[in-house]
């Protein structure tokens, strides 16, 4: 709303730019006295971030120590601690140094986690596990995020001006406060099963828009595509080549199915006692184990069983028979012509 009140600013010159953002300095503390109550933040780490943690860490303290700010590594439970102290000035810093504790832990680099101490830049760590419940699936579009050869979350870099980066079911982005907007929206989305291209391709058009100061004031939806979700149809499944049942049409409703009550019912199973229905179990297992016992055992007789072979036949014992047998017939000659 437009302000009524007119009244002469001789401060408020045109090159005064409204929207910087201005350092803290101590004097801007009115008072110059401690903060009322001490403020301080825990967050708990990985096990395999301790050793990289303990290397930092004296960097970590001495970046925080010029704001006048504590901190505490504990070993033992796997925590990071950070507290305001008599000398902090800053109001707000507090809330730097926990962020920047959140992205240790979440195995962002210290030379780049340190730069959210800077009043221009902030974090946000995007929960992604709960979005898919299937692993395979979680881990596929996770995937896509990244890219092939990380070119993806590259392009989206370049394009929203934040440091990305992906790890185990967060995503951790620092940047400008637009473009850490941009990233949640094609975070999420691509977690729902929306391709990343799609966001890269209208941030890359609205990049182009921004050059151009005529259309500053304008609406920018008729420049940036429309991507309509397309249902592929799948083929309708062919009936089965058969007769065609009649469908009967009877007012009667269709019985209920029996429950595991009645069928216990019907076979007697019911009425027994706890004992003998033990005794049922075990028997109906070791009838089980005899039926298959059984057949393996005639699937190892087969490897015993003869092959069938062809009859042998001694070659020399049929020419000697019949040799005998022409040996005959000429002697039976020389008598009958005789």
């Amino acid at each position: 709303m437009v302000s009524t009140h007119n009244r002469d600013k001789p401060w408020d010159t045109a090159d005064i730019d409204k929207w910087a953002i201005e350092d803290f300095k101590p004097e801007d503390n009115a008072s110059g006295q401690a903060f009322a109550e001490e403020s301080s933040f825990v967050t708990l780490f990985p096990k395999y971030r301790e050793n990289y943690l303990r290397s930092v860490w004296s960097q970590v303290t001495t970046s925080l120590e010029r704001f006048h700010v504590g901190c505490q590594l504990d070993l033992v439970e796997g925590s990071m601690t950070v507290k305001t102290t008599r000398k902090t000035y800053d109001p707000a810093v507090i809330l730097k140094a926990r962020d920047l504790i959140k992205l240790l832990a979440r195995s962002v680099p210290f030379p780049q986690a340190v730069k959210i101490l800077q009043d221009d830049i902030a974090c946000d760590v995007i929960k992604i596990g709960n979005f898919v419940t299937n692993k395979e699936r979680f881990v596929k579009r996770r995937q896509r995020m990244v890219g092939p050869n990380g070119n993806t979350l590259k392009a989206l870099e370049l394009l929203t001006k934040c440091y990305i980066l992906v790890q185990g079911n967060t995503v951790s982005a620092m940047g400008p406060f637009k473009g850490l907007k941009d990233v949640r929206r094609v975070v999420e989305d691509c977690m729902n099963n929306i391709h990343p291209i799609y966001h890269i391709k209208e941030l890359m058009i609205k990049k182009e828009l921004a050059k151009n100061p005529e259309l500053a004031e304008e609406d920018w939806s008729r420049f940036l595509p429309a991507f309509k979700k397309r249902n592929v149809a799948r083929k309708a499944k062919k009936p089965k080549a058969g007769k065609k049942k009649d469908n009967v049409v009877t007012p009667f409703p269709a019985a209920p199915m029996p429950r595991k009550v009645d069928l216990a019912i019907e076979s007697g199973e019911y009425f027994l006692s706890g004992r003998e229905k033990a005794m049922k179990a075990l028997q109906e297992k070791k009838d089980r184990q005899t039926e298959n016992q059984e057949v393996r055992d005639k699937e190892r007789a087969k490897d015993f069983e003869a092959p069938v072979e062809a009859a042998y036949e001694n070659k020399l014992l049929e020419k000697k028979r019949s040799g005998e047998a022409h040996g005959e017939k000429k002697k039976k000659k020389k008598v009958s012509e005789e």
